[in-house]
């Protein structure tokens, strides 16, 4: 038994049964409407997931979180390594990404809706506004620990300031990008719902609150489950490919919390 609990996946699926083990006996002990038992809620999965339409909702909300995410890390890698290797860059970045840090990007959604509407670019933005600050931070940290004489030594043989960020320094700083890039596709999934929930017109989130509004407990619950099981697959895969790119890096187990 002992040695069962070793095994790879045994602790999360056995912390799983006991959340829903405690979720069935919570709600029949509350008897509250808006507590639906765990039982009940996951019978609402295989109808959600067979229905065409509710996976097309959930297609769209994965292509704009795609789009979000692989904007952000298009933009914000290269910035961060650039703010960790030039003072002028990071004194320039640094002031404004304090100002947008602490804003919740869903707080920013009426504002971007008055700007681009309610269809995919307002979601897409608030996507890559939720994305940019961990994987900038970490980005900007990976560079800034890049060891000097690896540098100096690309510069000795005739490489110039670009080859050597792009050549040296992102190489280098890689498995700390990882972290920031596997914090920012959680935060990439929770500000697509969020976005979803505000602009309702499709996606996840939008699903989650039309059942919300008709009352059906269950399928806001039965929703919330999938979502989770999407976040699960998502960083499982994320976890392989960084695997596959860094294998000859230590594993990063620690996460950076970011604003959603």
């Amino acid at each position: 038994m002992r040695q069962l609990l070793y095994l790879p996946g045994v602790p999360p699926l056995l912390a799983c049964i006991g959340l829903l083990v405690l979720w069935e006996a919570g709600a029949w002990l509350l008897q509250v409407n808006g507590l639906p038992p765990a039982s009940a809620a996951l019978r609402e999965v295989p109808a959600i997931l067979g229905d065409p339409e509710s996976l097309l909702h959930i297609l769209d909300s994965l292509r704009r979180m795609v789009l979000g995410f692989g904007l952000a890390l298009a933009v914000t890698i290269p910035l961060g390594l650039l703010m960790g290797r030039f003072r002028s860059v990071a004194a320039t970045a640094n002031p404004l990404l304090m100002v947008i840090y602490p804003v919740p990007k869903a707080a920013l959604m009426p504002i971007i809706m008055l700007w681009l509407g309610i269809g995919d670019a307002s979601k897409i933005l608030v996507i890559f506004l939720g994305v940019s600050l961990p994987v900038i931070y970490h980005s900007y940290q990976g560079a800034r620990a890049v060891d000097e004489k690896l540098l100096w030594s690309a510069a000795a043989m005739g490489l110039g300031p670009v080859a050597r960020l792009f050549r040296i320094v992102l190489p280098a700083a890689a498995p700390e990008i990882f972290v920031g890039c596997r914090t920012g596709l959680v935060l990439a999934l929770i500000t697509m719902i969020t976005s979803e929930m505000i602009a309702r017109q499709s996606g996840a989130g939008n699903i989650l609150f039309n059942a919300l509004d008709m009352a059906q407990y269950e399928t806001v619950y039965a929703m919330i489950i999938v979502i989770g099981l999407l976040g699960i697959v998502l960083d499982a895969g994320f976890e392989r490919l960084r695997l596959l790119l860094i294998a000859w890096s230590e594993p990063r187990q620690d996460f950076a919390v970011g604003g959603g």
